[in-house]
């Protein structure tokens, strides 16, 4: 399944927790343990698993023990600086060298004490 605007609440979280499960049972975990490792209630994993709502830092936690709470900073990447902000920041940098000539090592001269 895709996720996609189309697909419906429930679906979306009954297949959620279907690739949750699947990835615990890779990993080879009893829900028990998970839950021990995740600090959350055996119950609570079961509830995810079967696509039933839970609080936000339930999975937080549940992604957190199965290693894959990194893969959301794909899913919600930071915003950038827009193209403007980042010209700011950026600073005023030199597109042209200067007309003044340098002086000449020659015409260059000690200056004497007077």
């Amino acid at each position: 399944m895709r996720f996609t605007n189309q697909v419906t609440d429930n679906a979306f979280l009954n297949e959620l927790g279907d690739r949750l499960e699947q990835l615990r049972l890779s990993l080879n975990l009893i829900r028990t343990e998970l839950a021990e490792q995740a600090g959350i209630s055996r119950n609570t994993i079961e509830r995810i698993e079967s696509g039933k709502s839970v609080q936000l830092v339930n999975l937080i936690r549940l992604c957190r023990s199965l290693g894959i709470l990194g893969r959301f900073e794909t899913l919600i990447p930071a915003a950038a600086p827009s193209p403007v902000a980042q010209l700011r920041l950026q600073g005023k940098q030199r597109k042209r060298a200067s007309k003044k000539k340098p002086t000449s090592p020659d015409t260059w001269t000690w200056r004497e004490k007077e």
